[in-house]
């Protein structure tokens, strides 16, 4: 046996019984949050935000509306549609004799109404070419970024969101509609200086932002909403906004200069350092509700993404928090925003807690370890079927049989 599981027993025993040790301060300190959520000001909260001017340790949202707003959904249309696509990939693997990657990518459509109908595809994409494999700087030769690892993941996104956006382009009803990615609309990765500004153009302006454009311009026809949805998230982005309330240094916010030396649980704000935006939400929303609306202030959003700025809200469908993201024309439609909120009510429920269309699109592209294998050995069935000569490592061929 690999791992020893009474070892491992015996420290999984004192670790949970040091949180039930902190439940009766976490429970002191959530009391405080929620009092301080309900009595806040959105605009002394932004300004206290934009006085730090950066030099804050820990990512505050900015609060659109006072935070401690809840919103009801309204009334579901007679006839509406809900799509979303999903992805998964199989990365660059040097232990296969052929470079190659491949990205699958998973849709749904479903139609309610008088007229219900559900259409489903699995469009599988083979990359092998050098354009496919390689993000070329196409201002300096020679200067590329090989598609693979996190960059991978990031292509990967984009292409979801190309996929969301023919979807959209393709269905020729006017019906009132809502086009879901699953996770996040932030490109997180692409933020700072792990790559170069070539990548973050062809993969933010040219892609992401591109596809978010091509839906706006379909919803200035027609009345259909953008958002991501994120299950179970641990995102802190707004209890950080009211850890601001508690900060009586001047300046303001500057966690480096007056912080530095203190142990996390002694600072004046780590009365709202226990515990996540959803468990915050999980005490104010009831089933159906969503919070106030709030903005992104990550830097890759902020300095990037224009009038797709990402907002997000946080909803209770009934079995958890979840959080939605919209970019910023969504956030500021009133219609759009509430048919957002509506429909992502009825479709977690119809799902039994998880948007139904967004479980149709994962089973769609989802790529399983079977599905792996078979890959792999389809890459060498073809190589040898053309004479080409087939390897692997001898690391890789210790995997598929033991010696002990």
């Amino acid at each position: 046996m690999a791992l020893d599981m009474y070892r491992t027993a015996e420290q999984l025993e004192k670790a949970t019984a040091q949180v039930s040790d902190l439940r009766e301060e976490r429970a002191r300190q959530m009391e405080i949050a929620i009092a301080v959520l309900q009595a806040a000001d959105a605009t002394t909260l932004n300004a206290r935000v934009h006085a730090t001017q950066g030099t804050l340790a820990f990512l505050p949202a900015e609060a659109v509306e006072e935070p401690g707003l809840t919103h009801t959904p309204s009334s579901l249309p007679d006839d509406f549609v809900v799509v979303a696509v999903d992805g998964s990939h199989i990365d660059v693997n040097r232990h296969l004799p052929l470079r190659c990657s491949l990205i699958n990518i998973g849709g749904c459509k479903l139609t309610y109404g008088a007229a219900p109908e559900a259409h489903m595809f699995s469009q599988p994409t083979l990359r092998t070419s050098d354009t496919e494999l390689y993000l070329d700087d196409l201002d300096s030769p020679g200067s590329r970024q090989p598609v693979e690892g996190a960059l991978m993941g990031l292509v990967r996104a984009v292409e979801e969101a190309k996929a969301l956006a023919d979807f959209v382009e393709e269905d020729e009803s006017n019906l009132p509609s809502l086009a879901l990615i699953d996770g996040t609309l932030v490109l997180w990765d692409l933020g700072g200086d792990r790559y170069p500004r070539y990548v973050r153009s062809q993969l933010m302006e040219d892609g992401l932002l591109a596809a978010l454009a091509r839906i706006r311009h379909q919803s200035q026809q027609k009345p259909i909403a953008a958002a991501s949805y994120i299950s179970l998230p641990n995102s802190s982005e707004v209890s950080n906004l009211l850890r601001l309330s508690l900060c009586d240094y001047d300046p303001l916010g500057d966690c480096h200069r007056h912080c530095r030396t203190f142990i996390p649980g002694d600072r004046h704000c780590d009365a709202f350092n226990a515990f996540t935006d959803r468990d915050l939400f999980d005490r104010i929303l009831a089933p159906g509700e969503r919070s106030a609306m709030f903005a992104s202030r990550q830097a890759v959003v902020r300095d990037y993404y224009g009038d797709h700025r990402v907002h997000f809200f946080y909803v209770n469908v009934g079995e958890e928090i979840g959080r939605v993201e919209v970019p910023g024309w969504v956030a500021s439609n009133p219609a759009l925003l509430d048919l957002t909120h509506t429909l992502v009510i009825d479709n977690a429920r119809r799902g039994g807690g998880y948007p139904v269309v967004l479980q149709e699109a994962h089973e769609q592209a989802v790529v399983t370890a079977a599905d792996r294998e078979t890959f792999s050995a389809m890459v060498e069935r073809f190589l040898e079927g053309k004479r080409l000569p087939v390897y692997t490592s001898q690391k890789q061929r210790s995997k598929r049989q033991r010696y002990v």
